[in-house]
């Protein structure tokens, strides 16, 4: 075992070193694009020698140059992915001590790791623009511009705006990276979709400033797809504003499809050329996750329960199979049709996937429409007897760390205490099945109203209300009320029949399945590299070398799309089939559980054993830094879930360098 372990290791050594390596010359690819030696010399070199009658000119070298290195990450990254979790390696061990919080304005809480890449992309931006505009841009002459028929200032401002153009592919290469959930790239990098949102937006709002310089900076309009294109991105960024996304969610979500229109009509615009190979692997990646979502979501998964709390709280449990496994603090997409088929809402599961492995259950609180309407349609008197959901998941980080710390410090915030149950109960499987020796955990958690206190008995399963965690020490603030509530609360427990059309949640890819993905990805990409290399040698090249004419560009891009959706659609409903059958083979029977139980009487307050372990203060705040800095233990883990304002509080006590003991982890799902 110990010499399979370490060929195991060994492995995930070698191909943690080849992504290394891979990422560095594709940076050093960037860096070398605005030179002449590049474009001039270097790139029509290895086009000539890649030449050929089934990838034409010039596809071949981009492709190899712009596309086969990021599709071999992600492959590089499945295997990682499943060498570690088959031998239980933490594959984000070595990124913990880089997580030091910085607060930057216009930013927010990034870590010094972030920060530093953030700087490295925007100065490989600005050397890319400011090469093209010594190289190209300034030494635009008059006679260029009579022969153009128009005024130096203008050919000047047009070869600028195409500049702009071109350099905003940068960022477009990476925007859709971030949104693939089920991606094997982020996690091989630590990183989980939830929390690289951030980058998406960063990246978006980047790429769109570009595109719209570019725009504006053209003073005749050459390319009608263009303008199309830039016009459904103008669109789709406007709704992306704070101001739009979180009062008007539902118009943020609905234009955020344009990305479709976007991404077509960029391809028309800049049509089958290296522009293209740089958009291509991410969004390649991107679609192939997005239809494996449409496929799992076409399920109705079983709701078992629902418990209404009197907080205007809900959590529903879920049936799901035993082989579907997830890490705490992963979180789930929701779709209830009844409320809306298109509307899809994130929650993070409250369940663990070891303590729990029949069940997964997440906690809704009602705050907007679409919760309001849940949360209604559960509570009413005439309760129905069936809900109709789908769920999409479970995403979340490949490994994690918990376990290193002495102590770990939890600080919750109303709802943000969600991510922590799955944590608690985590290390409660951890402590009476593995026997394994568990940090001491402090969960300082902060509430506006004492009725919102009946979160707390969401911690202990039903199952478990017996179970001792003698490690565990809850402060619990009531920051608007200043005496406990003199009347009892009642948790209501609804429990739904089976139904025929339902079925247990089942595991799909992600954790479950990163082999698999790979086999997708790579057999997609290959019947798609076979499709094209056949229009090539078959269609195009006889017409462009034998008729005297130029086979259609836009007809051109339009069959590259067409290849794309074929290719991916072929290959991952192949895949998912064969996953389908085999997880059917493995779910039991839903047996039923009963329509209902006695209601739960609580007097706000978690009931024994869980209540010993809590404190309560009523009518005030907790005193975070002294908190913090009372901690001597030289191993404190502190993650913070919860409102903004806390979340950087928290974040500027762990950076103010006065304590080197605490480790800071930010969980945030605010879009």
């Amino acid at each position: 075992m110990d010499t399979e372990s370490s060929s195991i290791r060994l492995a995930t050594t070698g191909i943690l070193a080849a992504v290394a390596v891979i990422v560095t010359g594709y940076f050093f690819l960037w860096l070398m694009n605005p030179t002449t030696f590049y474009y001039s010399t270097w790139i029509r070199t290895l086009s000539r020698q890649t030449s050929s009658t089934c990838f034409g000119t010039s596809q071949g070298g981009s492709l190899l140059v712009y596309v086969f290195p990021l599709m071999l990450i992600s492959l590089l990254g499945c295997a990682y992915l499943h060498l570690s979790r088959k031998s239980g390696l933490n594959g984000n061990r070595g990124w913990g001590k880089w997580k030091r919080p910085l607060i930057i304005k216009g930013l927010g809480i990034v870590s010094i790791v972030e920060a530093f890449f953030f700087l490295m992309f925007v100065a490989l931006v600005v050397w890319n623009l400011a090469m093209y505009y010594g190289y190209d841009v300034a030494k635009v002459s008059p006679a260029d511009a009579a022969k153009a028929k128009t005024e130096l200032w203008q050919a000047k401002l047009e070869m600028a705006a195409l500049f702009l153009g071109i350099v905003g592919n940068l960022p477009l290469a990476l925007l859709f990276f971030p949104v693939t959930r089920g991606s094997s790239i982020l996690p091989l990098f630590g990183l989980t979709s939830e929390s690289s949102i951030k980058y998406h937006i960063w990246l978006g709002h980047l790429t769109m400033g570009l595109f719209t310089a570019h725009g504006l900076g053209k003073t005749r309009v050459s390319n009608v797809a263009g303008e199309i294109s830039l016009a459904a991105g103008l669109i789709l960024w406007a709704a992306t504003f704070p101001g739009i996304r979180r009062r008007l969610f539902e118009v943020f979500f609905y234009t955020h499809h344009l990305y479709v229109v976007f991404v077509v009509f960029f391809v028309l615009h800049v049509r089958i050329s290296g522009h293209f190979a740089l958009l291509l692997p991410g969004f390649f990646l991107f679609a192939i996750d997005r239809y494996l979502r449409f496929l799992q979501s076409r399920s109705r998964v079983r709701v078992v329960s629902v418990r209404v709390l009197p907080c205007d709280t809900v959590e529903l449990t879920f049936s799901k199979t035993e082989n579907l496994n997830y890490t705490p603090t992963s979180i789930l997409f929701l779709n209830i049709p009844s409320i809306s088929k298109l509307q899809w809402h994130p929650f993070t599961i409250t369940s663990s996937s070891n303590h729990d492995p029949k069940e997964l259950t997440v906690v809704v609180k009602k705050e907007g429409l679409w919760t309001s309407k849940l949360y209604e349609i559960v509570s009413s008197p005439s309760s129905v007897d069936r809900l109709s959901v789908a769920l999409e998941g479970p995403y979340g980080p490949a490994s994690t760390t918990f376990l290193r710390h002495d102590i770990l410090i939890m600080i919750s915030g109303g709802s943000g205490i969600t991510p922590f149950i799955s944590l608690i109960r985590e290390l409660m499987y951890s402590r009476h099945t593995l026997k394994q020796n568990i940090p001491k955990v402090l969960l300082i958690a902060s509430f506006k109203n004492a009725a919102d206190l009946a979160m707390l008995d969401l911690i202990l399963p039903i199952s478990s209300t017996s179970m001792e965690f003698p490690e565990l020490q809850i402060e619990a603030y009531v920051t608007r009320e200043n005496h406990p509530p003199p009347h009892k609360k009642t948790i209501h427990t609804i429990w739904f029949k089976p139904n025929p059309d339902d079925s247990p949640m089942a595991s799909i890819l992600g954790q479950n399945g990163w082999l698999l993905l790979g086999l997708i990805i790579s057999s997609s990409f290959i019947l798609y590299l076979l499709l094209i290399g056949f229009l090539t040698r078959y269609k195009i090249y006889p017409i462009d070398h034998n008729t005297g004419k130029i086979y259609p560009a836009y007809s051109m891009a339009l069959l590259h799309m067409l290849f794309i959706c074929i290719s991916i659609v072929i290959v991952s409903s192949a895949a998912f089939l064969w996953a389908k059958r085999r997880n059917a083979k493995e779910a039991t029977q839903v047996q039923h559980t009963g329509n209902s139980s006695p209601d739960i009487e609580l007097e706000s307050l978690p009931q024994q054993p869980l209540s010993q372990s809590i404190n309560f203060h009523y009518g005030e705040k907790a005193d975070l830094k002294k908190i913090l800095f009372e901690q001597k233990e030289l191993n404190t883990g502190v993650l913070v879930s919860g409102p903004r304002k806390m979340r950087y509080e928290v974040a500027k006590i762990c950076s103010s360098g006065l304590a080197e003991n605490l480790h800071f982890e930010s969980i945030s799902f605010t879009w």
